[in-house]
């Protein structure tokens, strides 16, 4: 017998409020807090943390220890791999000048857009606010401060596109006057700074 219910390990900390869509399973440890909406079929991994308000689209993979703090807004099938941080704060600080601890009406959260189908590799830090195009792939251990175009592979400290990516997520081979996706043979071309697949 299959169901759409979500899957929620004891140990989780979901708060009230919290959506999860079916199928959606959030294993050990991990946090979910008060008005994030986590589309279908998404996977949280163990110790990741979803803040509040916080947006997930279906089929979002967020792997161990992840730190997506609000206002994130997630499209459908991103992976944000093991440990990677979005950060909210501008200008952080814990304290006023005067040595008063600084409360939430101190600071105006900004937050990280991750648009359908991109990938977030381990240990990198996205900081905001930034846009991840659909479809591009940020390398293992890169620290974006700036956005990242549809199809780019960004790499480095800060990053930078270093190439592109299809679908798949493998890169793209130069091929004539624009590239091809070497597993699926999508072609694509130039479309202003960045690439389109090709209609």
């Amino acid at each position: 017998m299959t169901t759409d219910a979500p899957v929620v390990q004891p140990s989780a900390d979901i708060d009230d409020g919290v959506e999860l869509g079916p199928r959606t399973r959030v294993w050990h440890l991990a946090q979910v807090r008060k008005g994030a909406v986590l589309g279908a079929d998404c996977n949280i991994g163990r110790g990741a943390y979803i803040g509040p308000g916080v947006t997930l689209g279906d089929a979002c993979k967020v792997q161990n220890y992840a730190l997506v703090y609000e206002p994130a807004v997630v499209g459908d099938g991103v992976f944000i791999g093991p440990a990677v941080v979005f950060t909210n704060d501008e200008f952080p600080r814990a304290a006023n000048p005067d040595g008063s601890l600084k409360g939430g009406d101190d600071w105006e959260a900004v937050g990280v857009t991750v648009e359908r189908g991109a990938s977030i590799g381990a240990r990198s830090v996205c900081i905001a606010p930034v846009t991840i195009g659909e479809w591009a792939l940020v390398a293992a251990g890169a620290v974006v401060t700036k956005d990242v175009l549809p199809h780019a592979l960004v790499a480095g400290v800060p990053a930078k596109r270093i190439g592109w990516v299809g679908r798949t997520g493998k890169p793209l081979r130069t091929d004539g006057d624009g590239w091809v996706c070497p597993d699926s043979g999508e072609r694509y071309v130039a479309d202003g700074d960045g690439i389109r697949l090709e209609e």
